[in-house]
């Protein structure tokens, strides 16, 4: 049960699905082609498997300790960061100029789903420095990147991003950490962060925090937070590590999963010495710091479909080859047990993992070509390339969080008692799992980003856009009815679901107006989820019409080639599940939403 991914898939998924090739024409991208993508991805199997996946289960049971003030942690973590940061990953997809590889980031994203599969916990150290390094190289002064950014870039010093206080969770605004201005530009920083992932070990020289900060006499509310760098360790002339920056650990907390990374409590300026330093402007802290969490929230809607589809590898592997039972038409109770995949509810809870992992992994892939476009494009795609990000990252973060956790619960009961076991994988993916629908913005919160804001954004351009490559791919279908039955089939259901989509929304933008936020947020939920499900359904129906295609112009049946016929067969039978079994509820959050169902928001308090 050690396969992390299906090579098979993410072969389909970057060069069969997505037109990897249109990047080699750009000036970014000039130096590479699919032989130097090969590598790096063959390069992230090898280390994964090696050093990483050994000490999954490891490091699950022997979480990192407080021990006389210092973190304790078995040595295997650090070996594998160190070989994760000498590889290069840290900085692949950052530009020559600073050290990098200058990969495209789908490239960086679908190297990544091997080290998320062999160990997330581990993994976590490198993607926070990946993240923290990439936003200093974007706002940043010079000097700040010339400190800081060399050594983060070799994995010498790591970073994390510090948001989250115990009054302050979600809510920014209400954020208390103080900046107060020196004379020689720095500030003196004091407060407390919680929930801090990476916020201290000892795999590194020094941790470069990410602080959101409050200066003295700022205007009240999110319009007053600026973004500091706060290292552990104040830096030598040689930007070498000197004396400790008054950052203390106050604590750890003791997670459900993801145990092999630290969660910190920490301590900023608590002899009053805690020097941080000022990146861009005063005021814009949220702006910028949106940046990294945009960023992580691509990383966590991903990182939640990896750990779902190793699940599903993993109960793949063992339904076939578990006996247990026999099909309802043999009578014969000596007759030899059949293995449990060939039972249909097994079939059902396969392919719903199938239709909730491989479909996140193509939206994922389908975001990180738009911020390739973002990076490489020219005015036009980088400016609609935006716009659908904004419009989509509730989307993936949220609703691939959903459904990959989903998948985990059925890999669960897939493999049965043994399911809920230690000795099986599954049960610590379940674990490492849920905190995705938590971190990087509560499910809620997105939902209510997504209605409250997103949907509204540059008068609903991106909306606008998202629509357009649905219809797209709907005229696609509806153009070869006869090369592609099966996709007309699924087009002609999410047109209908499309249509629904588009009716409520319209409903909802004249609520906004008439009735104000709270009564048309109160279900956004509800909005999300519809969202969610058309997508997910484009993204299957992508997927179909590829696989229609290649079977048809190749003439291809189980005898000219049993396994890709298969692999094609499993694609369209994936989509049909997703599009026939979870589409249609659709139709239930469309209801809710329509009726302006007052159930949650009329319930009183007290009636609890």
């Amino acid at each position: 049960m050690n396969q992390l991914i299906n090579n098979r898939d993410l072969d389909f998924q970057l060069y069969e699905l997505l037109d990897l090739d249109r990047l080699f024409t750009r000036e970014k991208f000039q130096d590479h082609n699919k032989e130097t993508f090969a590598a790096a991805l063959d390069t992230a199997e090898k280390i994964a498997t090696k050093f990483f996946l050994p000490h999954n289960h490891l490091a699950d049971q022997n979480e990192p300790l407080f021990v006389d003030g210092e973190i304790k942690m078995i040595p295997q973590v650090k070996i594998a960061f160190d070989a994760y940061a000498e590889a290069g990953f840290i900085a692949a997809g950052m530009d020559y100029e600073v050290g990098g590889m200058q990969l495209p980031y789908i490239i960086t994203l679908a190297a990544s789903a091997y080290f998320t599969s062999a160990n997330p916990a581990t993994t976590g150290y490198g993607f926070l420095t990946t993240g923290a390094a990439n936003l200093i190289n974007t706002f940043a002064s010079s000097e700040q990147k010339d400190q800081f950014l060399p050594a983060m870039l070799t994995g010498k010093f790591s970073g994390t991003m510090a948001l989250t206080e115990p009054g302050a969770g979600s809510s920014l605004a209400d954020i208390t950490t103080q900046a107060l201005e020196q004379s020689d530009g720095t500030y003196k920083i004091k407060g407390q962060k919680i929930f801090i992932s990476g916020g201290d070990h000892q795999l590194t020289s020094n941790i470069i925090h990410l602080v959101l900060a409050k200066i003295k006499g700022s205007p009240e509310g999110v319009k007053g937070i600026s973004l500091f760098i706060v290292p552990k360790y104040r830096l030598k002339n040689n930007n070498q590590p000197a004396e400790p920056n008054d950052v203390n650990l106050a604590g750890l907390f003791h997670k459900m999963g993801y145990r092999g990374t630290t969660s910190t409590s920490l301590s900023f300026g608590e002899k009053d010495d805690c020097t941080g330093y000022l990146i861009g402007e005063q005021h814009q802290g949220l702006k910028y710091m949106f940046h990294m969490m945009n960023e992580a929230r691509l990383a966590v809607g991903f990182g939640a479909t990896i750990i779902g589809y190793r699940g599903y590898l993993a109960s793949l592997a063992y339904a076939k080859e578990r006996p247990q039972g026999r099909q309802p038409s043999e009578k014969d109770p000596l007759s030899p047990q059949i293995n449990i995949i060939k039972h249909a509810d097994v079939k059902r809870m396969l392919l719903a993992q199938k239709a909730f992992t491989e479909g996140g992994l193509s939206l994922c892939f389908y975001c990180a070509c738009l911020v390739d476009d973002v990076a490489s494009g020219n005015e036009k795609q980088q400016t609609q390339a935006q716009q659908l990000l904004d419009l989509l990252m509730p989307v993936v973060k949220a609703c691939n969080s959903e459904y990959g956790l989903k998948a985990n619960d059925l890999a669960i009961q897939v493999l049965g008692g043994a399911g809920y076991t230690h000795e099986y994988p599954v049960e610590q993916c379940y674990r490492d799992n849920r905190l995705n629908p938590i971190h990087e913005g509560t499910n809620g919160i997105q939902a209510l980003d997504l209605l409250g804001r997103k949907i509204w954004q540059h008068n609903s351009a991106g909306l606008q856009l998202l629509f357009g490559q649905i219809l797209e791919d709907l005229e696609r279908a509806k153009s070869m009815p006869e090369t592609l039955p099966k996709s007309l089939e699924f087009s002609q259901l999410i047109k209908k679901a499309l249509n629904c989509c588009h009716e409520i929304t319209a409903l909802l933008a004249a609520s906004m107006q008439k009735n104000g936020p709270e009564k048309t947020l109160a279900n956004a939920s509800c909005y999300l989820a519809m969202m969610g499900k058309l997508i997910y359904s484009w993204m299957w129906l992508r997927q179909a019409i590829v696989s229609e295609e290649i079977l048809k112009n190749n003439q291809m049946d189980e005898k000219t080639n049993q396994t890709e016929f298969n692999f094609y067969q499993g694609k369209l039978k994936a989509a049909q599940y997703f599009i026939q079994w979870e589409l249609p509820k659709l139709y239930q959050d469309a209801s809710l939403l329509k009726n302006f169902d007052d159930t949650c928001l009329s319930m009183q308090e007290d009636w609890f």
